[in-house]
């Protein structure tokens, strides 16, 4: 039999084991949660980004319509397909939403730029030709936030679907981003020539 210095060491024996495990469990989940925490902030500060370029350009689309509209004023489809562009990303409430009022706007753009190709006197108007400008600096910082944006998803959602990462995204309900995709066609910018 064992004597009552034997079972008091055996006892103390699986405390520190038992405490041992909860700390090195600890150790890891920790910084894992941490790391998702973190990671979830980066892509909705990213996101942001977007938001803010977006909001950017459906703010300029307006003057530019207007412009084109002293000019083009049979053109009413367009600018019909603009504003509801504009209205739905206003209503939009995810990313995937968003994602694609972008794509018709894009879409409804690139139709205003053919428009403008039939009408010279528009392209040497000098509000135009400034708000044209401002249209393709804002076209390049959206570009650059979404792809910023599409990067911090990239590394969270590796994080997410990594192991031990997934166990504790799992626990902690962290769950995969959407990416910001742009709809098939629109990947390349319509071509303008002023010429």
């Amino acid at each position: 039999m064992y004597s009552k210095n034997e079972r008091g060491s055996a006892g103390l024996i699986t405390v520190i084991a038992i405490i041992a495990v909860i700390v090195i469990a600890a150790m890891i989940v920790v910084p894992k949660y941490n790391n998702l925490v973190t990671g979830e902030e980066t892509v909705d500060a990213a996101w942001a980004q977007v938001e803010n370029q977006l909001q950017r350009r459906f703010d300029l689309v307006p003057n530019l319509v207007n412009t084109v509209k002293g000019y083009a004023k049979q053109e009413e489809e367009i600018f019909t397909q603009i504003a509801n562009a504009r209205t739905q990303y206003g209503n939009a409430n995810t990313v995937g939403e968003a994602a694609e009022a972008n794509n018709d706007l894009s879409s409804a753009l690139s139709r205003l730029l053919v428009v403008i190709e039939n009408y010279p006197t528009l392209k040497s108007d000098v509000q135009f030709t400034r708000l044209m400008d401002e249209l393709a600096g804002t076209e390049n910082r959206l570009a650059v936030a979404r792809k910023d944006y599409n990067d911090t998803v990239q590394q969270f959602n590796n994080t997410v679907r990594r192991f031990p990462g997934n166990l504790i995204a799992g626990m902690f309900s962290f769950e995969q981003k959407d990416y910001f995709e742009v709809k098939e066609g629109v990947e390349e910018a319509p071509a303008v020539d002023f010429d």
